[in-house]
């Protein structure tokens, strides 16, 4: 069975078993590990045998679940992180230095832009935005001091979607290395390594997770760029602990499952959106009204979870909305079994100017849902009801 299907490879890549013979692979609480003696622990430090050392830098739950999503993104090597975004973080942070250039999509989650805005600069490193619309805006953004590209997509919460195979060959011929945040797809979805990207990232927080319990992140990607990133790890701290570890591990292994129901009820939701007299737009990849469906349709296996409409009355019909929702979660949050709206204006990219919000299509009557998996009826009926108290 040298090619197993996605679902057996989440569910069947495992630790080996101890010598207890556990069916589920136990949680290895320990920040440490003792050597077998002095010769062990001198190997171990110089990396010419395997083994933990300190779980800062490697445990055996961690590494279960990386090696899961590697085994699923198609990537050689990865790193669990603490959250979402100390993977995105470290996933830059690990390659580039003072007098670097980043060239990123103008559609970014919050955080993300305060990175590369607010952060990067302190240490020197600027960077330049390319609008979705305009592909030929990453060679054009180039500079001799650029040394990655770095993009989403589907984007958070535009869902705009991006061609990774494009942006991969104008930054492979300027030897410019690729990362790509595939948090909104998943690797059951989308597969960036296999258009060429050189490191996926995830907030495994979102989906990977599923039902809002935990927070962490993984880089995956080459060999050779993840030892990169693993020695600033390493130094730095920002290690996902074995408990988070173990509960990821064992998410990754219902992902398929659970993602195909977020698409159904996604699809149904914006089929039903699409012709409600509040609503200005609807975005959702894999719907005949998005401007790249057929792109996203090449890259994604189905469309995701998330759902963005413009409610007719701006942020005053849009508060009434969200106040008016009986069922539905009201949190940033996303990637839940329960579904949730979110206000991204007033919420996850809050910090952005007005006119910055414009840019990436972020509207002030937005409303982002994270479609959950309850009866898709459910979710229409709770919908509905809210968007008649927008009158």
């Amino acid at each position: 069975m040298k090619n197993k299907a996605f679902e057996t490879k989440a569910i069947r890549q495992q630790t080996d078993r101890s010598e207890h013979r556990e069916h589920s692979v136990p949680i290895f609480a320990t920040s440490s590990y003792v050597f077998e003696d002095a010769e062990h622990a001198r190997a171990l430090f110089a990396k010419e045998v395997h083994g933990n050392i300190y779980s800062r830098y490697s445990n055996p739950n961690n590494d279960e679940f990386v090696q899961k999503l590697c085994l699923l993104e198609g990537t050689e090597a990865g790193i669990a992180t603490a959250s979402g975004m100390a993977a995105m973080f470290i996933s830059i942070a690990s390659f580039l230095k003072s007098g670097d250039h980043i060239v990123a999509s103008r559609s970014l989650f919050g955080s993300t832009h305060q990175i590369l805005t607010q952060l990067l600069p302190r240490w020197g490193i600027t960077h330049s935005y390319v609008d979705v619309e305009d592909p030929e805006g990453w060679e054009k953004a180039i500079l001799g001091t650029t040394r990655m590209f770095f993009l989403e997509t589907p984007s958070n919460p535009a869902l705009d979607v991006l061609d990774i195979e494009h942006i991969v060959s104008v930054a492979h011929a300027h030897d410019i290395i690729v990362n790509v945040d595939n948090c909104f797809a998943t690797p059951y979805l989308q597969n960036p390594a296999k258009y060429g990207a050189d490191i996926v990232t995830h907030s495994a927080t979102k989906f990977i997770d599923g039902q809002g319990r935990t927070l962490g992140g993984a880089v995956l990607g080459k060999q050779a760029l993840i030892d990169e990133v693993m020695f600033m790890s390493r130094h730095t701290g920002p290690a996902m602990s074995p408990f988070n570890g173990w509960v990821l591990s064992k998410s990754l292994e219902t992902l398929a499952v659970r993602m195909d129901r977020h698409c159904e009820n996604a699809l149904k939701l914006a089929d039903f959106l699409s012709t409600h007299e509040q609503i200005n737009f609807v975005r959702y990849p894999f719907h005949s009204s998005h401007p790249q469906k057929e792109l996203a349709q090449k890259q994604m296996k189905q469309g995701g979870g998330l759902v963005t409409f413009e409610i007719k009355g701006g942020v005053e019909s849009g508060r009434k909305f969200l106040d008016a929702l009986q069922m539905l979660s009201l949190s940033s949050n996303l990637g839940d079994a329960r579904t949730i709206a979110t206000h991204p204006a007033s919420t996850t990219h809050s910090k952005l100017t007005e006119e910055e919000r414009k840019h990436v299509g972020i509207t002030p009557g937005m409303v982002r849902i994270s479609v959950g998996l309850e009866h898709i009826n459910d979710i229409i009926e709770d919908i509905d009801q809210a968007l008649e108290a927008t009158h």
